[in-house]
């Protein structure tokens, strides 16, 4: 039953981007991550902060946890969707479902 619904809103959700000619990523509120060399990385629409250290950040998205792991890493900005993280980033993946 979940299922359905969900089949049916990812339909309606594909059709509007097509429609008014928007990237599917957008209409769905998928994360979007940009990274400025090892140094800079950019994540729209986190849904909050899990830990926070200087060796690790993890942030909460709808597609799963995204792990930053690296050197001196400071939150640059942040703001209700998006997060900016500094420091020498080491790597980036997708902690839990994808």
């Amino acid at each position: 039953m979940e299922r359905n619904r969900r089949d049916r809103e990812a339909g309606v959700l594909a059709a509007a981007a097509e429609l008014f000619d928007l990237p599917a990523d957008v209409v769905a509120g998928l994360p979007r991550l940009e990274m400025v060399g090892s140094r800079q990385l950019y994540l729209e629409h986190h849904t909050g902060l899990l830990a926070y250290t200087e060796e690790q950040i993890d942030a909460n998205t709808t597609a799963g946890v995204l792990r930053v792991r690296g050197e001196r890493l400071t939150l640059l900005a942040m703001t209700a969707g998006e997060l900016r993280i500094g420091g020498k980033i080491a790597s980036v993946e997708w902690v839990g479902p994808c």
